[in-house]
């Protein structure tokens, strides 16, 4: 028999709040279990049980299709599940999502109006997710003692962290309930842990508006403005975070215990995140992904399970019309996808859609920094078909037919990241948008050079990412409600955001 938690039945909450202090206690619980068997494990002790704790769920029952709240029934993306019978999805980190578990139990509650049962699931959580932030026991053991860990502890299944409900490629089995979360909490824990080893940041630190890059141009400017915001008494944002959980923070703001376990890395992770941070989670993070599509969907992929509001790419393009200037902005309103990376998950055949109120926000973003309207506006940035592909020498392919292709589809731009984070976006139900700045126009004698290059860069960068942090401040303005469409959700959908 395996050596387990006290047992706790499960039971049923009409209150919200008490609801997720159940799911506190339970999870709480489940990882001292974990680290006081691993610390003794670390020790030395033998052990003849297995260890095991296991995550917590919640779980709802409905017998009819109608929701309570008629008012504002019609206008909800999310917060009701879809016709009667069971519903349930394991939780993990209750202290980092628990505004997101309130809001969207108290959603079910006053949709529904039964009652949410809370209880402990048969989904064991491995111990490694069970490891505090600045836990690093494993290293501790031989390697003999390592592989022993197996016969003691659960250790990561990757059979339990597919994305099929993202995808709709899951069905339940016999008697199986359905899903409240795209995510399982073992898939929840896997990205957490994915985003510190790529970002360099926590998990926590993250915020719920996200602006992803290709240049590290982009993020030295992105932390300039970081660090004077924090210097600004008047700025609307109490802290900026660096890789390594370097903490800045506001003006005439007392630091906090954990800045202290903050230093800088010794050479930067493979995707460095930064973070203009707002107390209710609605600041800025800015990702430098790098080139290409496998990175952009591998950080997509791990960002979508904290949920944020939306997310935008601000890359350099190449221009493919003779019209377009070098400097110029290309606001997608479309894709071609020829990054194959999202080819399995989401097939060709599926649009992806340009979102009204991100193309809005970025429009009016424009004209703000710009201070361009009417004709002078469409003369700096034009509104088209994006193409993003894989191959990154695309123009030194023999007989010119990438060019056809990309002429038939009508793309203004082309780059190689855009396409696949809509694509995720749409995806994982997350409001995407592009604004793109054309460095090169290499079907028309156009390449990039450096000297070209240093003068670009100088001139668009600054102007590029304010109108970005613009876009997401308008966005955050407007309420968030209004982001989350019906356009990224299914008939047959998930009740959480």
């Amino acid at each position: 028999m395996p050596s387990l938690p006290p047992f706790t039945a499960p039971t049923a909450y009409q209150d919200p709040a008490q609801a997720l202090a159940q799911v506190q206690h339970l999870y709480q619980q489940a990882m001292d279990h974990l680290r006081q068997a691993m610390q003794r494990f670390v020790a030395g002790e033998s052990f003849t049980d297995r260890v095991r704790a296991c995550y917590p769920f919640v779980r709802l029952q409905t017998d009819t299709v109608l929701r309570s709240d008629l008012q504002d029934a019609s206008l909800l993306s999310y917060g009701f599940v879809a016709g009667p019978g069971r519903y349930e999805s394991t939780l993990t980190r209750p202290d980092l999502y628990a505004r997101y578990y309130l809001e969207q139990f108290e959603l079910l509650v006053r949709n529904h109006g039964v009652a949410l049962e809370v209880g402990v699931s048969n989904h064991p959580i491995p111990v490694h997710f069970s490891f505090a932030e600045h836990d690093h026991l494993e290293g501790e053991l031989s390697p003999e003692r390592r592989q022993l860990m197996r016969d003691v502890f659960d250790l990561p299944d990757l059979s339990s962290m597919d994305d099929g409900i993202a995808n709709g490629t899951w069905s339940p089995g016999p008697g199986q309930p359905q899903p409240l979360s795209l995510f399982t909490a073992p898939r929840v824990d896997y990205s957490l842990h994915r985003l510190r080893h790529y970002t360099g940041t926590r998990p926590d630190h993250f915020q719920n508006f996200v602006l992803f890059t290709n240049y590290q141009f982009y993020i030295d400017e992105f932390v300039r403005l970081g660090h004077a915001a924090m210097a600004d008494p008047l700025s609307d944002y109490d802290a900026f975070v660096e890789p390594g959980n370097v903490v800045t923070r506001a003006q005439g703001r007392s630091p906090q215990p954990e800045d202290a376990m903050g230093a800088a890395p010794p050479r930067l992770p493979q995707m460095p995140a930064y973070h203009l941070k707002r107390a209710d989670r609605s600041g800025i993070t800015m990702v430098n992904i790098g080139v290409g599509p496998a990175n952009a969907k591998n950080i997509t992929d791990h960002i979508a399970v904290l949920r944020p509001h939306a997310w935008l790419m601000l890359g350099h393009c190449a221009g493919l019309r003779n019209s377009q200037q070098l400097g110029d902005y290309v606001l997608a309103h479309g894709y071609v996808r020829e990054d194959h990376v999202l080819d399995e998950e989401l097939p060709l055949w599926v649009p992806i859609p340009a979102l009204a109120e991100i193309q809005r926000a970025l429009q009016a973003a424009v004209a703000d920094i710009t201070q361009c309207s009417g004709a002078d506006l469409k003369r700096i940035m034009r509104t088209g078909t994006v193409a993003s592909t894989d191959n990154r020498n695309w123009e030194l392919l023999p007989d010119n037919t990438p060019q056809r292709r990309f002429s038939q589809s009508r793309a203004v731009a082309l780059d190689m990241e855009s396409a696949t984070i809509a694509a995720n976006g749409f995806r994982f139900r997350v409001p995407y948008g592009t604004l793109l700045c054309v460095s090169d126009k290499p079907l028309h004698g156009e390449i990039k050079l450096p000297g070209m290059a240093n003068h670009f860069y100088r001139e668009r960068v600054d102007q590029h990412l304010r109108i970005g942090i613009r876009a997401l401040e308008l966005l955050r303005g407007q309420g968030v409600a209004q982001l989350h469409s019906r356009k990224l959700r299914s008939f047959a959908e998930v009740a959480f955001q």
